[in-house]
């Protein structure tokens, strides 16, 4: 293994349809979101090269597009390294995160329709299932899909745009907390599909600004846990 410290099988496969620096960018930022590279580690354009079968300008140019996002810090004479947030930056992202989608939950009580609730129920029992098989990584996948869903059902494009630019970040800081918060995130899930079906807008806003709040209080406490 390279000194990247890539896991096994981690690094996705290249689509080919589209520039090269675009599809190297989008495999950098899963790499990220997903924590396969840790914050604080050293990017070598060479390694990511190598495991990206690539040369190193599409990785040199990715690398200072996810300097300009924030995702990664240039610093001179030293290199790239993923970005480490701040508890400061984190809590700016999850309070927003807060608002959007407690909104989401109101509007997908008003305008959910049987095969919406289906979803989300279904979608609900496959995190339970990554939950008790202790697959983190398809509970963080799914606990994201789950809310992508409700902000589809919602039916407002301009909040499920909002909701976009801060998903991959919500991974972010989701993933070093999506064990601690296990079942009961899924418990709290179970709470939302209730009162969305009940068409409870209060309660599906008052549950979704809860379970994000929970969310937010768990990284905070995450070093201490």
């Amino acid at each position: 293994m390279l000194s990247t410290g890539l896991p096994q099988g981690a690094v996705p496969k290249l689509e080919r349809p589209g520039p090269l620096r675009d599809r190297v960018y989008e495999a950098l930022l899963e790499l990220i979101t997903t924590r396969a590279l840790q914050p604080g580690q050293h990017l070598v354009e060479s390694e990511l090269a190598g495991h990206l079968g690539v040369s190193r300008q599409p990785v040199r140019e990715a690398l200072q597009r996810l300097n300009t996002e924030g995702w990664v810090d240039l610093r001179p004479a030293q290199g790239a390294f993923v970005h480490e947030p701040t508890e400061e930056e984190a809590d700016q992202l999850l309070t927003v995160r807060t608002l959007l989608e407690a909104e989401a939950a109101r509007l997908a009580a008003a305008h959910a329709d049987s095969a919406g609730i289906t979803a989300l129920e279904q979608l609900c029992a496959e995190g339970e299932k990554a939950v008790a098989a202790d697959d983190v990584d398809a509970a963080v996948a799914l606990n994201a899909r789950f809310h992508a869903k409700i902000m589809e059902l919602a039916g407002n494009a301009v909040l499920a745009e909002l909701a976009a630019q801060v998903d991959r970040r919500v991974r972010w800081y989701y993933t070093p907390v999506a064990r601690q918060r296990g079942h009961q995130s899924w418990i709290e899930h179970r709470g939302m599909i209730a009162a969305i079906n009940d068409r409870d807008e209060d309660r599906a806003t008052q549950l979704m600004r809860e379970h994000t709040e929970h969310t937010r209080a768990s990284y905070h406490a995450r070093q201490g846990s």
